[in-house]
């Protein structure tokens, strides 16, 4: 490929070369080699620019630039070049994350609805709260998300106040207050009072007349003085919340927390039975007697991998499919090791076999709560999920539950538990025509995913009610005149979004790109299916957020610290070019 190259080299590597050769001449040999291969030498701001990828991709300390190794890596693969400062370093990171702010924003202004997650987050006796923004785009109908939109300090206690004061912020500052449909949190008190009383549901007129009639009624018992003027207690007025200090969107609860208190909480009604809560407390007596040992002793945790070439793994608070992860463990080791390597494990860790009654408790266990382990997993993912997602999946849970009954023989009582819980919990969605219109307007599911004739009429009238305004948008595009436009509403109507609506439903493709062959059912979907089921997606930004604010770094001032972290989990809307 280059010939007057390999000549060069083989005039120069044709000598042989004698020993004790003097250093002077083997430097001038790897001069001459230099000079027919020379180094790439690149400037100084591409060398700034790839240190600056390196401590934002790697969550690298600032300080990483003075160490003196460092430095000398530099100089090594770039002689003369000195490496960015400290300072200098921590300026450039800010004015990236100013620039990556400024893009998100710009992402998000050419969409029409975006959904919110948010969640609090405490760590080294700090309080932040974190925001991460997700939409989908109507083209293509893929679902786009800015991982990170904030995590700024909370000072004081987390009020509602506090962090309805926070979301607003955080809304303006990206000025996607007016687009945000839904913002998915935990079930924290202090979040469902900050929506419920400064979110859009509770701003109408209706609302606010039926709260000034009730405080009129509260207020009956102040009394008139004798010249008809009416007391009031000034504190009162003063501290009353009205509603309009703040515009927070529509709240929805998140469906894995929702699903964590079903697997924790209500299950443990399945121990007023009393079979069950003998089996159960002696299985999980011993189950837990495994994790506790296998965790604290590097002696047990080796017994263990010795006989099976697997670990236990211990179940985490925070995570919340870890009992099941942790069952399924044993179950794998059984299962793939044999019952005698378990009972060696058993036996090297001093805690008594499983006997076969209780294997077969845990087994049933197992596969009582792998449906509830699976809609978990569907639920928090990001890339595919969507609201409509939420019912069908609930409802299939529930379905697989009560298929499970003939095959039990202990663990009944916990599937009437779970049971009992799925609809105490998830109630209220089932009645909402909104989460239910979600579903229908997804290929995948439409009506199939139900047979309840309540259900679909109220996702099928919230559908219709939302598409008529569509005709009229149409209608009033195609008058000539203002006095058209004024008597409009007498005109009988075309009704193209109601055959619309029933193509749709008549369409056999269960792909998400049928929808773009009906553009008012199409953007109907899009807007009802942006918000997503569950706040995992927070729950992510504080797991990269813990892996940054380090115990080593828990001095880091907090806007170094954000700015860092929204450029990590940001950096495809940064370019180092």
């Amino acid at each position: 490929m280059h010939p007057n190259y390999l000549k060069n080299y083989s005039k120069l590597t044709a000598q042989k070369r004698k020993i004790g050769t003097s250093t002077h001449a083997s430097s001038s040999k790897q001069l001459k080699v230099d000079s027919v291969f020379p180094v790439k030498h690149v400037s100084p701001v591409t060398v700034n620019k790839a240190i600056l990828r390196y401590i934002i991709q790697g969550l690298h300390p600032f300080s990483t630039v003075d160490l003196p190794s460092f430095k000398e890596l530099i100089s090594a693969l770039q002689p003369g070049i000195s490496v960015i400062t400290r300072p200098t370093l921590r300026s450039k990171i800010a004015e990236a994350a100013l620039i990556m702010k400024q893009k998100v924003t710009a992402a998000m202004s050419e969409v029409e609805w975006i959904a919110t997650t948010t969640d609090c987050w405490t760590a080294r006796r700090k309080s932040f709260i974190g925001v991460t923004a997700h939409w989908i785009n109507p083209g293509s109908l893929e679902r786009h998300s800015a991982f990170a939109l904030a995590c700024k300090r909370l000072m004081g206690s987390h009020t509602f106040e506090v962090l309805a004061s926070a979301m607003n912020d955080i809304h303006s500052e990206y000025e996607i207050r007016d687009k945000v449909v839904c913002t998915t949190t935990d079930s924290g008190s202090n979040f469902l009072k900050a929506f419920r009383v400064f979110g859009v549901e509770n701003n109408d007129i209706e609302t606010q007349a039926r709260r000034c009639e009730s405080d009129d009624t509260d207020s009956e018992g102040c009394g008139e003085g004798s010249d008809g003027v009416e007391c009031q207690d000034a504190s009162r007025v003063l501290d009353q919340d009205d509603g309009f200090e703040f515009q927070l969107p529509k709240h929805q609860k998140c469906a894995c927390h929702l699903l964590n208190l079903v697997s924790s909480v209500d299950a443990q009604k399945a121990l007023s039975n009393e079979h069950y809560k003998k089996l159960y407390r002696s299985v999980f007596g011993k189950c837990q007697a495994l994790w506790n040992k296998s965790s604290r002793s590097a002696l047990a945790a080796e017994a263990v991998e010795s006989e099976s070439r697997l670990q236990l793994l211990r179940p985490n608070q925070t995570r919340w499919n870890s009992t099941f992860m942790a069952v399924d463990r044993i179950l794998q080791i059984c299962k793939e090791a044999g019952e005698g390597a378990l009972r060696n494990i058993c036996t090297s860790l001093e805690v008594p076999m499983f006997n076969p009654a209780e294997m077969l408790f845990l087994t049933e266990w197992a596969n009582t709560m792998r449906p509830v382990a699976k809609v978990l997993d569907i639920l928090q993912a990001e890339t595919n999920t969507q609201l409509g997602w939420l019912l069908p999946s609930v409802h299939q849970l529930s379905l697989k539950l009560q298929r499970l009954h003939h095959s039990l023989r202990y663990c009944d009582p916990l599937v009437d538990a779970l049971q009992q819980g799925i609809q105490t919990r998830f109630k209220h969605m089932f009645e909402d025509p909104e989460i239910i219109a979600a579903a229908i307007l997804l290929p995948k599911f439409r009506t199939s995913w139900t047979n309840d004739e309540t259900i679909i009429k109220r996702g099928m009238d919230y559908i219709r009610v939302h598409l008529e305004p569509l005709d009229h948008k149409k209608e009033l595009a195609n008058s000539s005149s203002d006095d058209e436009d004024f008597f409009a509403s007498l005109k009988p109507t075309t009704h193209e979004a109601g055959k619309e609506l029933d193509g749709y439903l008549a369409c056999v493709s269960d792909t998400r790109e049928s929808l773009l062959t009906f553009p008012a059912m199409c953007s109907l979907s899009i807007k009802t299916n942006t918000p997503l089921p569950a706040s995992a997606a927070c729950e992510r930004l504080f797991s990269t957020a813990g892996l940054l604010f380090s115990p080593k770094r828990a001095r880091l001032d907090t806007n170094n610290f954000e700015n860092q972290l929204l450029l990590k989990l940001n950096l495809r809307f940064y370019n180092f070019e």
